[in-house]
């Protein structure tokens, strides 16, 4: 009989064919075999250890809300006979379904497909695993054109099934899909939940292929859980940085540009500015020398540095002219090859840190695109690092300083890092590759950084390590890549001369700290609400004339902001006082003071925050020292003048 290792140390033997949800308490809805996600009906042959799976925990919801995407496209296949169904995985706080409905589906319809959801809970139905041939599987799916053609791709790219022959079905009722699982073990275990919107989706995210309706949902293990995670949608959808970014004239993305394209308005242009300036001051102060490179290349730069090979799905296509295919730029490290290539370099020249705000174009998919968050053209706060080998690991032990120190500004702490492995199509050999990963490793634990693996998530010329943060409402955002690179290197012939006087092959690092800098405001815009800390908001301070008289005195305070460095303005419109501090409000100006005669007089006047504290009787000069300070050392809490 098998016997299991359960955490608290004991050892049950378990009776032949039985399933380890024999042994675990009424709590849990899956099992951890070995480490590896399992049913609770699931019966080892050998000895094996085990750990229960609660629908709380992070493994558990994952499974509670895979079974409710099951259940979602059941219910669909309900009222609409004839839906095909696409693929249905859990995400991020929630599940979804593609499905292509023979009838037009809007939001209007998700209370009836949610209360026929209900309907197949309340019957409780096994979720029924079965292992059968592809063909067997064809033919039980006959019908189902999506799921056929992932049971014909045998590289199994969806993830819904393995390579081979045997292919996983789960049954519930009459209703079957393709899955390797796991699932709860039926479908009255499944927690609080509901449907929350519906989209249009390509299929496999490809334009040219067939549009699918996606409904979207989220499942929680208990009703409390699932009513704070729909206020937490609530305050995302206010901080969404589209309509912020509207709404605070920052950015917009005309249909004559082309999707993925956005062009940034004056109050953006200020905003990136302060951003762009302080990234850059930051990083001469660290060591590294400023680049300037171009946005297209010939194509013999794409062939040597491997992009043609493995990047060109994602490459914009070639311009052809009379000295060649030339191709927009989907990133910046071989031109900073070229720079380093320029002249003969000694150890001595060692470490090199070249840093450049450069602009990458990239063919994102149609249906990928999102905002600012997945664009097609964007700059990269871009270094790269060459460095000699024995460099290497104190190198990203700075990197990882820095990384540290530029988003505790931005108030984001207690990273969430990963180690991602290569991906199965590398330029990488195996010795460097396995030399990349350790040497990352080794600067991961000297750093002291907790970090879990993300297999075949790195790059195809190296392995990197990502630093997630979470934002004011607990979302998680990839902010940092740190990539280790033996690769390019060795194609580009890079070398130096050691201290021997032979020559030598050096190492890069590549490193985007904000990413994207469209990328990072989008994060910020919703970070902050679009209220920005002090010394990123485009205007600073806004003065407000009780009447026209006061119009010039206005302008004339407004001068001495100005030169000691602040943004500030006057609003000059033929409005009530009431609404000038609303409009003041809407565009989320930090501080705003009324000017009227007895402030004038007395020299003192009231300053009222975004947040509606007013502090009367503060002297001007009081005013601008505050505020000054308050940008320039990038503080993130409000001047309290009360404490002036």
């Amino acid at each position: 009989m098998p016997r299991l290792t359960l955490p608290d140390g004991t050892q049950p033997e378990l009776p032949e064919g039985e399933p380890v949800g024999s042994v675990l308490g009424p709590e849990a809805i899956a099992a951890k075999v070995d480490g590896e996600l399992k049913d609770l009906s699931f019966v080892p042959e050998g000895d094996v250890s085990v750990e229960p799976v609660e629908s709380a925990s992070d493994d558990g919801l994952g499974v509670l809300r895979h079974s409710a995407a099951h259940v979602l496209a059941q219910a669909v296949c309900r009222l609409w006979p004839g839906t095909k169904y696409a693929i249905g995985p859990a995400i991020a706080d929630g599940f979804y379904y593609d499905l292509a409905i023979p009838l037009h589906v809007s939001a209007d319809d998700l209370p009836r497909i949610e209360e026929e959801m209900r309907a197949i809970v309340a019957e409780d139905q096994p979720f029924l695993r079965e292992e059968v041939s592809r063909s067997e599987a064809l033919a039980r799916l006959q019908d189902q054109d999506f799921k056929r053609e992932i049971i014909e791709d045998l590289a199994g790219e969806e993830g819904e099934v393995g390579s081979g022959e045997t292919v996983t079905l789960y049954r519930t009722g009459l209703w079957v899909d393709l899955c390797l699982g796991p699932h709860v073990p039926s479908t009255g275990r499944i927690g609080a939940f509901t449907l929350t919107s519906l989209s249009g989706a390509y299929w496999r995210g490809d334009e040219k292929k067939a549009q699918l309706t996606r409904i979207y949902g989220t499942a929680w293990a208990s009703q409390d859980d699932l009513e704070a995670h729909l206020h937490r949608l609530e305050e995302a959808e206010r901080r969404d940085h589209r309509l912020l970014g509207r709404q605070l004239d920052l950015f917009s993305s005309p249909e004559e540009l082309g999707p993925g394209l956005w062009v940034w308005h004056p109050r953006g242009g200020v905003f990136r500015k302060q951003l762009e300036d302080w990234v850059r001051d930051l990083h001469l102060a660290r060591g590294y020398d400023l680049v300037v490179t171009p946005h297209i290349a010939r194509s013999v730069l794409w062939e040597t540095s491997g992009h043609l090979a493995k990047y060109s799905d994602n490459m914009y296509p070639p311009m052809q002219t009379d000295t060649g295919d030339y191709y927009v730029k989907p990133m910046n490290c071989p031109f900073h090859v070229l720079v380093y290539k320029s002249q003969v370099r000694s150890y001595r020249d060692l470490p090199m840190r070249l840093s450049e705000l450069g602009t990458i174009y990239r063919h994102e998919r149609l249906g990928t695109l999102h905002g600012l968050l997945r664009i097609r053209g964007g700059t990269q706060d871009d270094s790269h690092i060459i460095c000699r080998p024995d460099q290497l690991v104190d190198e990203i032990l700075a990197v990882f300083d820095l990384t540290l120190e530029i988003h505790r500004t931005f108030g984001f702490s207690d990273p969430i890092v990963n180690l991602s492995t290569l991906p199965g199509q590398t330029i990488l050999e195996p010795e460097m590759a396995a030399r990349a990963t350790e040497t990352l490793v080794t600067a991961l634990e000297r750093y002291g950084l907790p970090y879990t693996e993300a297999e075949g998530e790195g790059t195809f010329y190296g392995p990197k390590v990502d630093f997630h943060f979470r934002d004011a409402i607990g979302r998680l955002w990839q902010l940092t890549t740190v990539q280790c690179d033996f690769a390019l290197p060795e194609r580009f012939h890079m070398e130096y001369t050691g201290e021997d006087n032979q020559r030598h092959r050096p190492v890069m690092i590549h490193r985007a700290i904000l990413g994207t800098l469209e990328r990072f405001s989008a994060v910020l815009i919703e970070h902050y609400g679009g209220a920005f800390p002090l010394w990123l908001a485009p205007e600073q301070i806004r003065f407000v004339p009780v009447a026209d008289r006061h119009v010039e005195q206005c302008r004339s305070l407004a001068d001495l902001a100005r030169a000691v460095g602040l943004r500030p303005s006057v609003d000059e419109a033929k409005e009530s006082v009431g609404k000038k501090i609303r409009a003041a409000q809407l565009m989320k100006v930090p501080y705003v003071i009324v000017v009227g005669d007895r402030d004038l007089e007395a020299g003192t006047f009231t300053v009222r925050d975004r947040n509606g504290t007013e502090t009367a009787g503060v002297p001007f000069d009081a005013i601008v020292a505050a505020l000054s300070d308050e940008a320039t050392s990038r503080r993130l809490e409000p001047t309290e003048f009360a404490a002036i």
